[in-house]
């Protein structure tokens, strides 16, 4: 993870955890990393919306965010939509390094 955890906040580091530990795989590389990568940076605003995205269920998100299935409407939002952008790439949720190229 490219965030040191030991300096986030204890509610940062939470979501963190959660993003990782998701329980399938596929959902755990792709949250996972795009809330490591951007956790840091993230306002009290945009933590609120991370919480709601992390509330629905993997397959959902891991369908949505890999573009198998559209966000249904009443389930957009600005984090989800910046989420499925970042994860519609191949390779996401690698680390740059193993990404394809």
């Amino acid at each position: 993870m490219p965030t040191d955890t030991e300096s986030l906040d204890p509610r940062r580091r939470r979501l963190l955890f959660r993003a990782h530990h998701r329980g399938t795989k596929e959902a755990d590389l792709m949250i996972g990393r795009f809330v490591a990568t951007h956790i840091a940076g993230f306002s009290e605003a945009e933590l609120d919306e991370l919480e709601a995205v992390l509330e629905y269920p993997d397959v959902d998100l891991a369908d949505w965010l890999s573009g198998r299935r559209p966000i249904p409407e009443a389930c957009r939002s600005p984090m989800l939509d910046r989420m499925a952008v970042e994860c519609a790439g191949s390779g996401a949720g690698l680390p740059a390094d193993l990404r394809p190229q």
